[in-house]
């Protein structure tokens, strides 16, 4: 709530201050959902429904086949992509065509199929629970790598007959495949390669204001933000982004706003693109997520979510809460950091790849910080032709 009033104070300064406000064109993809952005661009979509071992229902996303490459009948190999932090799907195709991950390997020949994390706008159904219950919000990233990547990873591979996948992650989205991956073989044996983009494995050194929640008590943390959801995607978040962020001049000013939590480099961003970005995300996750990364940020440490003392002798049969080693992940691993990332900093990760035993590419790309990796201008050069190429030297 604190970032959404100040939201709305800078919003309405810079209204103030903007001398000619004027009503531009908004961008459809707005109001559309993972689907129908896909198909906006004439690539062919379908979406399906995984359901979890714990009654999660979960949307996943495919494109099957590129524009230029429709005419090919033989099987496709398989990429997987799994959004991070307050995030959803939606990150893999928000940008133009050209320099958004998903539609470049769909070209490249890739079947491409697009995760949403349980808890996020697309990802909001139980078998038995409602979204207006505490019980629904009762998980973390731990149920999204225990749970969730088992249930769609094994989904896909039935769906496509395919043995082995690859896997794009990135952020949260990397942290729950080193959980995965490294605490379940028969499903690490599962992916060809993974391809980590701004890798979270520990956040011992992040300045990032997400790791702030760190200076609250737990209980007070329960008591500000409740036991549901945190920052979904809102009316009122919609409301700035097409009434405010679609003038030119008030763009930067609400990047800055909704972006702050993970930092984003205006230079290198579409910035005409803000109210499809900010339309779309943040897809909003659980309060209990946010505080097993607030526990990240306090104990420096990869481990599954802290109960405290009784708690986890409940749910561990111990006193503390277990510990995830990322080298017993045997998983070929393809990496990229930022110089300027403030959430995977590069001293966290200077310490992770020491940790990864099957590191087959490393880049750091000095001048990117978080959000570069899906939304950056320079993307496609520095990175995803790189990705493509990788795919195709390990088919």
């Amino acid at each position: 709530m604190a970032w959404l009033l100040l939201g709305v104070v800078l919003l309405i300064h810079g209204a103030v201050q903007c001398e000619e406000i004027f009503e531009l064109d908004l961008d459809p993809e707005v109001n559309m959902n993972i689907s129908q952005i896909i198909s906006h661009w004439g690539y062919p979509t379908k979406e399906h429904e995984v359901v979890t071992e714990d009654g999660y229902i979960l949307s996943v996303n495919r494109i099957p086949y590129g524009i230029k490459n429709k005419g090919s009948k033989e099987p496709r190999p398989v990429a997987f992509l799994q959004h991070g932090l307050l995030a959803a799907g939606s990150n893999w195709i928000t940008n133009l065509p050209n320099s958004s991950l998903a539609f470049i390997l769909a070209d490249a020949g890739y079947d491409v199929w697009i995760g949403n994390s349980r808890g996020n706008t697309w990802s909001r159904k139980h078998v038995t629970l409602s979204p207006d219950e505490d019980a629904y919000w009762a998980f973390s990233f731990d149920e999204m790598a225990k749970k969730d990547l088992p249930a769609v990873i094994n989904f896909i591979t039935k769906s496509t007959g395919q043995e082995q996948i690859y896997y794009v992650g990135h952020s949260q989205g990397t942290t729950i495949a080193f959980i995965a991956f490294s605490t379940m073989p028969e499903l690490a044996r599962k992916i060809k390669m993974f391809f980590a983009l701004a890798p979270v494995a520990t956040i011992s050194y992040s300045t990032s204001p997400m790791t702030k929640l760190s200076i609250f008590p737990e209980f007070l943390a329960w008591e500000l933000f409740g036991k549901k959801v945190f920052f979904p995607q809102s009316t009122l978040i919609k409301w700035f982004a097409t009434g405010f962020c679609s003038h030119e001049r008030l763009d930067v000013l609400c990047g800055n706003i909704f972006f702050v939590l993970c930092g984003f480099d205006e230079k290198n961003l579409n910035m005409s693109r803000t109210p499809v970005y900010t339309t779309h995300c943040p897809a909003g996750t659980s309060v209990k997520n946010m505080l097993h990364w607030r526990q990240m940020a306090k104990s420096g440490k990869l481990a599954a979510f802290d109960y405290g003392w009784r708690g986890n002798m409940a749910h561990y049969n111990q006193s503390t809460p277990p510990l995830y080693y990322v080298r017993d992940m045997t998983v070929p691993t393809a990496l990229w950091y930022g110089g300027h990332d403030t959430l995977a900093d590069a001293k966290d990760v200077d310490v992770l790849l020491k940790k990864i035993p099957n590191l087959v590419y490393h880049k750091d790309i000095p001048h990117w910080e978080h959000l570069d990796f899906i939304w950056g201008l320079d993307a496609p050069e520095l990175m995803y032709n790189q990705i493509v190429k990788l795919m195709n030297q390990h088919a």
